[in-house]
């Protein structure tokens, strides 16, 4: 009689090893995934980026739009699936920059935004912009100049999250020494009105010299969305806080007070402005403590022509400057290239 060979039955089973890491981190999941799931029943907003903290009050206030002297913007729209188009801009007159011309190119997709200029000094600007996804970015800046020193190279990480945002930049970082100016900013909501964050930034010039320092920030919204206050300090001994109101579909103002209190020097300013957005047309105007009192006004008097007049009175220096420019923008598209609807056709 033959005998019959019992082979014993393998069971699916887990590995013990595996069994005792599931085990020790069980709690620390368990803790993590009800974390996340009353982060998300909260609701939080994204609280934007650091760099956009000021934003509405950057857009109201003349400082990033004041010139003098005489300009011109000539645009010509080559695409709009993908956009492209290109820029001759022309300055001269002015009392604090001497006369200058730029070429500058824009082409953008969906997920891809670059840019580029170069002045006729050979100075060159390139910005890139890749979006691997709705949250995540990495961007990228460089300036070659001839001059030493004025190059630089900047590289950038954004990541978005639901109620946070994440960001990383390394400006002129050298693989060798790991020498360069390295900032890092976390920015967090904490109501659906209230948002903190904090900024560091960390300078290596060379192995023995470098630098560290964090500021803090804080951003209050509006029930309504129609007011915000923004407050950063940073460990120099400088506070500036901001306010920016929304009065109006076609009215904003804006206030800025900055506070220096540090050892050496104890100073204080403050700026308000305005900005009135017309059919045609947009005025903005700015006081500041420092005794200047400027304006600016862009009258479009058809969708691709501007004029634009500038004046600034400083009382303490007894000084005054004033620009005048235009903004010509031109296509040779066809409207249904440009997405325009056809027109009829009249028999």
């Amino acid at each position: 009689m033959a005998s019959t060979a019992v082979h014993p039955t393998k069971e699916a089973s887990v590995p013990s090893h595996l069994s005792e890491k599931h085990s020790f981190f069980s709690p620390v999941t368990t803790l993590y995934t009800r974390f996340s799931q009353w982060r998300r029943s909260l609701d939080l907003p994204n609280p934007g980026t650091v760099e956009n903290l000021q934003k509405e009050v950057k857009l109201t206030h003349l400082t990033n739009f004041m010139f003098d002297g005489a300009k011109a913007d000539l645009t010509k729209s080559l695409s709009m699936v993908p956009a492209f188009q290109v820029t001759h801009s022309f300055s001269l007159g002015s009392q604090t920059a001497p006369p200058a011309y730029n070429f500058g190119a824009v082409y953008a997709t969906n997920s891809v935004f670059l840019q580029g200029s170069v002045d006729h000094e050979g100075n060159v600007n390139a910005r890139c912009n890749r979006g691997w996804s709705e949250h995540f970015i990495s961007k990228m800046q460089a300036q070659l100049s001839h001059q030493p020193g004025h190059s630089m190279l900047q590289l950038e990480q954004d990541y978005q999250g639901q109620d946070y945002a994440l960001n990383f930049k390394a400006v002129n970082p050298s693989p060798s020494d790991l020498s360069g100016i390295y900032i890092g900013s976390y920015f967090q909501s904490v109501t659906k009105n209230l948002s903190l964050g904090f900024e560091s930034l960390y300078q290596r010039q060379s192995p023995e010299l470098t630098e560290f320092a964090t500021s803090y920030l804080a951003k209050y919204t509006g029930i309504k969305k129609d007011w915000i206050a923004t407050a950063q300090v940073q460990p120099s001994g400088i506070l500036q806080t901001t306010y920016w109101q929304k009065l109006s579909d076609k009215v904003e103002v804006a206030a800025d007070l900055q506070v220096i209190a540090a050892p050496s020097r104890r100073d204080a300013i403050a700026t308000l402005g305005a900005k009135y957005d017309l059919r045609m047309s947009t005025f903005r105007a700015q006081l500041d403590s420092t005794g200047k009192v400027s304006a600016l006004l862009e009258q479009r008097f058809v969708p691709t022509f501007a004029f634009l007049v500038s004046g600034e009175v400083d009382h303490f220096k007894n000084a005054a400057k004033v620009g005048v420019g235009v903004m010509i923008e031109s296509s040779n598209l066809t409207p249904e290239e440009m997405g325009a609807p056809p027109q009829p056709q009249i028999i």
